[in-house]
């Protein structure tokens, strides 16, 4: 058969991530604090760039854009795919010097999310499994533990685009995921965490064994102090009974508690929520960040033709503030149609409270706002709303479904929580609430949930079981 060339001409669109682009990108995920230190080395770095103090007049950000500006489009959409950007880069377009992902920023920030990720960095995984990983960490709440259903979370996956994902990848994925620091991170209960924490444990430990059947078979019995049958079903007296409740205890039911506090003292709100005569309205926090102009008198000493060196840095500084700019307003555009959209579906709890809210998840805003699931996300994660009824991160606002009276109602899980502390805190001390009658009581709102569920919920609001509350009083 004979070989030969051939020229071939092929027609097609795909999208092309700039620089500048990603910088956009990267500037939507960026917390209020970070972003003031992206600005201020702008500031720095940049000498078109000055700080607009409300004085003076306007006239730089009305100037003429040359033929050599045509290139900055009037919209710049920082809707993508996560992975259109690179995933593990920071955003600072002072440190674009491609030496890597910055841990050591990362991990002196010391949250439990950023140091799991920066532990993902780090592992061996193929680019499905990362995906499947991502969505765990997401799931893991301040505690370090897993707060949501396998199924639920491969359910998300699917519609990311990973079709017929099954459960036992997924379950792969998070025996990975168990091994991080800090030991018992990832657990979906109490149960699972001691015993990750025991397997972490050298062979040698004494009574390594009695202790790791302890917590699998008689952790129930443990927490209603049942001496008796402790140490008849795992054959100890009571000194070396002491000794495994002593190792017991050691462990650290909240792995990702030392995590939860740092960094968390002042947030500053990005948008605020008020009450008008025409309604609720959610608007930019004017004072989250400062305002940026161009500088007049720089910008009058850009010469059109001129191809010196010192003018040609005048253009290429100009040409950066304005994308810079761009950007911003982008984000603030984005942020904005985002956070309306949140709370227009939550009206309830900023008139009622938790037991007001309403389940959602990405997907929903994703769809109104005609969004990628991956855009929510970074719009949501460390973006804070102020509202009549305190500062909330906007990912607060997301919860899952919680089936209702067969209806088709459904309800959220937080006013599920939020109904059960209720009921809890206005039961009567000498008669506590049992999960079963929780339950009934629940129904009773149109709410059908399990009692295993009531429980889950009970114990991730810090409240124990009825015989513990009313020994307690």
């Amino acid at each position: 058969m004979a070989m030969k060339a051939s020229l071939q001409l092929r027609v097609g669109t795909q999208l092309t991530m700039t620089p500048q682009l990603q910088q956009a990108i990267a500037l939507l995920q960026l917390s209020t604090l970070d972003l003031r230190q992206e600005i201020q080395q702008a500031l720095e770095s940049n000498p078109m760039l000055e700080l607009d103090d409300g004085f003076g007049e306007q006239a730089a950000s009305e100037i003429q854009s040359d033929d050599w500006a045509d290139e900055i489009p009037s919209e710049l959409s920082t809707d993508s795919d996560w992975t259109d950007t690179y995933p593990d880069h920071g955003t600072s377009s002072g440190s674009a010097t491609g030496e890597g992902p910055d841990f050591e920023r990362q991990a002196s920030a010391q949250t439990l999310t950023g140091h799991l990720i920066w532990q993902l960095a780090m592992t061996d995984l193929s680019d499905r499994q990362r995906q499947i990983a991502e969505s765990l960490i997401d799931a893991v709440d301040g505690t370090g533990y897993l707060a949501q259903p396998l199924e639920e979370i491969r359910d998300g996956l699917r519609r990311q685009g990973l079709e017929g994902l099954p459960t036992r990848e997924v379950e792969q994925v998070l025996l990975r995921l168990q091994q991080f620091e800090p030991t018992g991170v990832f657990a979906r209960d109490l149960r699972e965490c001691l015993m990750l924490q025991l397997a972490a444990l050298p062979d040698d430990t004494p009574l390594l064994p009695q202790t790791r059947r302890l917590v699998r078979q008689f952790l129930e019995a443990l927490a209603a102090d049942d001496r008796r049958l402790l140490k008849r079903r795992l054959g100890l007296d009571d000194k070396s009974l002491d000794e495994v409740i002593a190792l017991v205890r050691s462990l650290d039911p909240r792995p990702g508690s030392a995590y939860a506090d740092v960094g968390s003292s002042y947030v500053t709100p990005d948008l605020v929520a008020y009450h008008d005569e025409s309604g609720w309205r959610v608007e930019l926090n004017a004072e989250a960040l400062p305002r940026l102009r161009l500088q007049p008198d720089y910008v009058a000493l850009v010469r059109r033709a001129d191809k010196s060196q010192d003018n040609q840095f005048l253009k290429d500084h100009l040409q950066e503030a304005r994308w810079l700019m761009k950007s911003l307003a982008s984000r603030n555009d984005t942020l904005l149609r985002v956070g309306r959209e949140i709370m227009a579906r939550q009206i309830d709890f900023l008139e009622h409270g938790e037991e007001g809210m309403k389940p959602l998840v990405l997907a929903d805003i994703a769809q109104a706002v005609e969004m990628h699931e991956s855009t929510i996300s970074r719009v949501t994660t460390q973006k804070f709303i102020h509202t009549p009824r305190g500062v909330f991160e906007l990912k607060y606002f997301f919860s899952s479904h919680v089936g209702g009276n067969g209806d088709g109602d459904v309800h959220s899980s937080t006013a599920i929580r939020a109904r059960i502390r209720k009921l809890i805190a206005e039961e009567t001390p000498r008669k506590p609430l049992s999960d079963s009658r929780l339950v009934d009581l629940l129904a009773a709102d149109g709410i059908q949930v399990a009692r295993r569920t009531v429980a889950k919920y009970r114990e991730a609001l810090g409240i124990p079981s009825s015989s513990e509350r009313k020994r307690f009083r």
